[in-house]
């Protein structure tokens, strides 16, 4: 799409925009730390008491990521997402559940098919991206 006289493509809605903003994001990422507070394989992966800064790190993150204000960048940096779980173990049991609980959040949102579809396969990427340890050792 293109604006009368100019040749330049019009921005289109970013995802950010498209599913309201910030307050959708607070509300799935609230839903997801719900279900993380009282999982007993991922809760023990969050050392701080309050999952609240958690919490807010992933909301700034995710924000950022589909368009919304640089707010993470500006104070973390670059988001470094394997670099900074690379501390905790995370095999296919954790990714897995991780998965679950998420799931349910982006559920909860009732979004438009291709909008859940495009935010959906986004996390489920990230959440494969992320595991360090290919055995579960619980498997055998």
């Amino acid at each position: 799409m293109t604006s009368a006289g100019d040749a330049r493509p019009v921005p289109s809605t970013t995802l950010f925009e498209a599913v309201g903003g910030e307050p959708t994001f607070r509300r799935l990422v609230d839903r997801f730390y719900a279900g993380i507070a009282t999982d007993p394989l991922l809760r023990p992966m969050y050392p701080e008491d309050d999952l609240g800064p958690a919490a807010e790190r992933m909301t700034l993150f995710l924000m950022q990521y589909w368009g919304g204000p640089n707010t993470y960048s500006a104070q973390r940096g670059h988001p470094r997402l394997r670099m900074r779980h690379a501390p905790f173990r995370i095999g296919p049991a954790e990714r897995d559940a991780w998965l679950r609980h998420m799931r349910r959040a982006v559920d909860e949102l009732e979004l438009p098919p291709e909008t859940a579809t495009a935010l959906w396969d986004y996390l489920e990427r990230a959440a494969y991206f992320m595991v360090n340890v290919m055995e579960d050792p619980a498997a055998g």
